[in-house]
């Protein structure tokens, strides 16, 4: 019986998958399709201090072998995620969750880590310095060793709570901000967001999104994905959770390979919504095939 359990900074999980925040929500529409409490855990929607309306349609893009996407942090607002969402969450899924948190500001940030640092059924904070959709903030802080550096700290000021920070493959040297977060506290880091890119209306002879350029995820992703958590991997010594691109139990075990504890799931469910479980049913019958016993066992190894 092969094993599919890990943990990710002292949380145990039944196996690795985590549905990616902004391609789940809070988790509700698909609570409706299967039990959730299927998955290791998800990333709800990134959420920040005040509700955002998000930026102006269009805002999605079809892309070759993936989509770009342009939403703007879209989301209720922290008072209305903590006081209605989460109680509601609490009724379908019953593990812990991964609260995803973006901010303008350094202040932003440590708001929102009081908040859900705070709350019981949030097992980490996902920090999220890497949103290339958004005028103010998000990237920014991400592209900065010294920036990322200073939204760590404030965070890790606040919570006791795991803080996993999100990083994009839009800086310059993924592996300096890996680094300047590591030594400013965080216990983990998650790689990567999307790529920054963008598509041309033939017809109209304008860019197709409102915001001109967006963030592509899905398959056309990985290969950019894996580099960056192989090099991140032999850069720092805490957790890493990967994605990018992630569809398949094979691509689960690559990533693992490469140097991830934990793998997130995007973009694949916004294709198939059953994404999630038929990777995680996937997974043993893979493992067998590749004579793993236990996923645990895997992080890393194809650095030798």
């Amino acid at each position: 019986m092969v094993n599919t359990g890990v943990m990710l900074c002292g949380v145990r999980l039944d196996n690795p998958i985590i549905a990616a925040s902004g391609c789940f929500g809070y988790g509700e529409e698909f609570s409706r399709l299967y039990d959730l409490d299927v998955l290791g855990s998800f990333s709800f929607k990134g959420t920040t201090v005040a509700p955002r309306d998000g930026n102006p349609a269009p805002r999605i893009a079809d892309a070759p072998d993936g989509m770009i996407n342009s939403v703007g942090l879209q989301n209720p607002g922290s008072q209305a995620v903590r006081d209605e969402l989460l109680p509601k969450m609490a009724g379908y899924f019953h593990k812990p969750v991964m609260a995803n948190i973006c901010g303008s500001s350094v202040g932003d940030y440590a708001a929102l880590a009081e908040i859900f640092g705070v709350q019981e059924q949030v097992g980490w904070l996902e920090v999220n310095i890497s949103c290339p959709n958004v005028k103010c903030g998000g990237m920014s802080f991400g592209a900065d060793p010294a920036a990322a550096a200073a939204v760590t700290k404030a965070c890790r000021e606040k919570t006791d709570k795991p803080i996993i920070m999100k990083l994009t493959p839009n800086a310059g040297s993924v592996t300096d901000v890996a680094k300047a977060c590591e030594a400013a506290g965080a216990d983990a880091l998650s790689l990567i967001n999307t790529v920054q890119a963008m598509r041309i209306d033939l017809r109209r002879r304008a860019p197709v999104l409102a915001n001109v350029k967006g963030g592509l995820s899905g398959p056309a992703v990985l290969p950019i994905a894996l580099r960056c958590v192989w090099d991140v991997y032999e850069s720092v010594k805490i957790p890493l959770v990967g994605m990018g691109g992630v569809s398949t139990p094979a691509d689960v075990i690559e990533m693992m390979l490469a140097g991830a504890t934990a793998v997130e799931v995007g973009a694949a469910n916004l294709v198939d919504p059953f994404a999630c479980p038929k990777i995680i049913d996937g997974l043993p019958a893979k493992m067998e095939e590749l004579g793993i016993n236990s996923l645990s066992d895997i992080v890393g190894a194809a650095h030798g």
